[in-house]
């Protein structure tokens, strides 16, 4: 549109693209119009289906178009020249964070936390972040500009201090999350190949890069499968979400072969089945802060009439007959 807008103050439209034009400006320029009452995601598809398409066709067309101009058409040229002003000065003022970022950069500290450890730190903004095992963050001393962005690789908790005129964001891959003061849990699972973003506190804003995935409340979660990038949102019990922080496993009604990826990651060590049968096997239970894999092993097998052996390769073996 800034490209279209430039060209049609400069005279080099055609005469179609000057009445797509000047329709479009007048609809937006209706507070009555169907214009005014479209969505974000409706607007961008009748731009791209009708004008930009049209637009397109006028310009393969291989006869030159002569279009005549009336004092209308200097009228909307004008309305045009403020669009277009006021269009350029909001991307700038959108995109002007991300270009100070890539202009200015700025030095970020890495935390970096091994396996079944955690870490909790607190940021300049009096904002705390308990990191989880497994995990790496990247965040600036001292947050400049209009935003506070930070970087996490894993999973982490955070309890954000209010600023309505800083929003707090967080990059997880390609998965943006938004914030003005709240706590809430990201899990980058690379198993599952998931992100989940569980809220305990206030709201908050979650996209796939420039996709609005949702804002979410307490108790919901918003799960994105990063293989397809479809996304679903689930209400969710908080304590189980967030149990890593005291160590806790905790099994609600879930597979032999669900808690044996839980397990995977908790303790680092490749766990396979025998047969389907086992892995199908459900149940629930609690493994509390501390205990050894071998002791949660024994326990869930006895649950699911299964026996386990550790392997030279240091891999687990489920074997058994598996539940009724």
């Amino acid at each position: 549109m800034e490209a279209l807008l430039d060209r049609y103050l400069k005279n080099e439209t055609s005469q179609e693209e000057n009445e797509l034009i000047e329709n479009w400006l007048q609809e937006n320029d209706n507070p009555h119009s169907q214009w005014q009452h479209y969505n974000q995601g409706h607007k961008d598809q009748w731009l791209e289906n009708v004008v930009f398409t049209k637009i397109k066709h006028s310009i393969e067309a291989s006869e030159p178009k002569i279009a005549v101009i009336s004092h209308q058409r200097s009228i909307w040229r004008s309305v045009a020249a403020v669009a277009a002003i006021f269009f350029i000065g909001l991307m700038l003022y959108l995109e002007w964070p991300i270009l100070q970022y890539h202009l200015l950069p700025t030095q970020l500290t890495i935390v970096e936390v091994p396996t079944n450890q955690q870490k909790k730190i607190t940021l300049a903004d009096g904002s705390f972040i308990w990191i989880n095992g497994n995990s790496q963050l990247r965040y600036p001393k001292q947050f400049t500009g209009n935003v506070r962005e930070v970087y996490l690789s894993g999973e982490a908790f955070f309890d954000i201090h209010h600023d309505e005129k800083k929003p707090f964001i967080i990059h997880t891959g390609k998965v943006i999350t938004t914030v003005l003061g709240t706590a809430f849990d990201i899990k980058e699972d690379k198993i599952k190949h998931t992100i989940l973003v569980t809220v305990t506190r206030g709201r908050v804003s979650v996209a796939n890069g420039k996709k609005q995935l949702g804002i979410i409340t307490p108790r919901q979660q918003i799960s994105l499968n990063l293989l397809d990038n479809k996304s679903t949102r689930t209400v969710v019990d908080i304590k189980q979400a967030i149990s890593w922080q005291k160590r806790e496993l905790h099994f609600e009604d879930i597979t032999f072969a669900e808690a044996a990826l839980e397990l995977e990651q908790r303790f680092r060590i490749k766990i396979n089945f025998s047969n389907d049968k086992i892995k199908n096997c459900r149940f629930t239970g609690t493994a509390l802060k501390g205990e050894k894999l071998e002791k949660i092993l024994k326990v869930i097998c006895a649950f699911n009439n299964a026996t386990y052996q550790t392997k030279s390769d240091k891999s687990i073996m489920i074997d058994g007959a598996g539940c009724n």
